[in-house]
């Protein structure tokens, strides 16, 4: 349920609240949409105001997800099946070819049972499809990825018992083809506004720029960052979990950076560069990145995507206060696991039980996650 004009409803008032209405567990639809003008926030009936960041629910931060702009931003579920499970033929019919997906971790940690949770979306759901699994390491932090963070998690994905179907032999690393990103940046700027950004993250002082070096005429210097102009566009998809989303990238993020001070591509540049020629027809990731996706749908097409892949949001495991969980967390880490000597089996049952796709933790085997998702 959305409110078209969120001025007029009775409990928004002047000046703006900082506030958010959440519907209460077991008492509102199963799915409650979010419209959002400035920094007024409401839902359908029976709800309760209360700040945004103090809010938890079953030991998670939130219910619903609020991003910057006036635009329709998540969605919460209530109905745990509707929430846990995409329709297939809903996924089926939004790819219209071939399902290719990707398994894309980043070298800056160790894995743990968060890592766990994506390979079973990715693996579950694909197989489910029939489609194709691709590994990518997202080495672009060059700054933070470590050698022995790859090693350990090839050994532990094998371990597991994840097996792509490409991408491992040879080892697909983001930081074997710097010439596809220059490539990219230069087709970037044939076509679309491309500038030089002095600016640090604490002048910017928040997610969003404001474009304050946008008509400079900066020279492309070491040191200096590079962004492209984003347009005042709204982007629309349809989560296979989340459903209907509409994001404005521009009331998001501001014009976005592809290329950091320190000279290193960004995420959101590389992976929406590697997506694109790797044939990435399905998404799957955590529910935190759901912000991302807007502004890569934008990127992509000013790349000459001429069509956006699916997108599918999955839960996260989220630790006793509510956070998502870090690399440094032992206790759900594979390899502390593992050398307790818990089995791939034990490891993947307890991940898909935290996340609810089974009710008790139990064996399950990585050749069996499929059977979660064909129902």
């Amino acid at each position: 349920m959305q409110f078209g004009r969120v001025q007029d409803h009775p409990w928004v008032g002047a000046p703006p609240q900082d506030r958010i209405l959440i519907a209460k567990p077991g008492e509102d639809p199963p799915r409650v949409g979010v419209e959002q003008a400035g920094r007024r926030e409401i839902c359908p009936s029976r709800q309760q105001a209360i700040r945004f960041p103090q809010r938890r629910f079953n030991g998670r931060k939130r219910v619903v997800r609020i991003e910057e702009g006036d635009h329709v931003s998540s969605f919460c579920h209530l109905d745990r099946d509707l929430r846990l499970r995409p329709d297939l033929t809903f996924l089926s019919d939004a790819i219209g070819g071939e399902v290719v997906t990707r398994f894309a971790p980043s070298p800056t940690g160790y894995l743990h049972l968060g890592h766990v949770v994506n390979a079973i979306y990715v693996w579950g759901v694909a197989r489910a499809l029939g489609g194709r699994i691709l590994l990518r390491v997202e080495d672009h932090d060059r700054i933070r990825s470590r050698h022995e963070y790859e090693a350990a998690l090839l050994e532990d994905l094998a371990w597991l018992g994840f097996e792509p179907d490409a991408g491992l032999t040879p080892l697909r690393r983001q930081s074997d083809t710097p010439e596809v990103y220059e490539t990219a940046l230069d087709d970037l700027r044939r076509a679309h506004h491309v500038y030089a950004c002095e600016c640090s993250r604490k002048e910017i002082g928040g997610e969003r720029y404001d474009g304050r070096c946008r008509e400079r005429g900066l020279a492309d210097l070491p040191g200096r960052g590079l962004r492209v102009r984003f347009g005042p566009e709204t982007e629309s998809f349809t989560d296979a979990l989340l459903g209907p989303i509409a994001q404005v990238p521009s009331d998001q993020c501001g014009d976005l950076l592809v290329r950091d001070r320190d000279g290193h591509w960004t995420y959101q540049f590389a992976v929406t560069v590697d997506d694109i020629r790797q044939g990435i027809t399905l998404v799957i990731r955590g529910a935190d990145l759901v912000s991302s996706t807007g502004r890569q749908m934008a990127l992509g097409r000013m790349l000459g995507r001429t069509k956006a892949p699916a997108y599918l949001h999955h839960p996260l495991i989220r630790d006793p206060g509510g956070e998502k969980l870090s690399k440094s967390a032992g206790d759900t880490g594979v390899r502390e696991l593992r050398a307790s000597g818990v089995s791939a089996a034990e490891v993947i049952g307890a991940a898909a039980a935290r996340v609810g796709l089974i009710d008790q933790r139990r064996p399950l085997p990585a050749s069996d996650v499929r059977v979660l998702f064909e129902r």
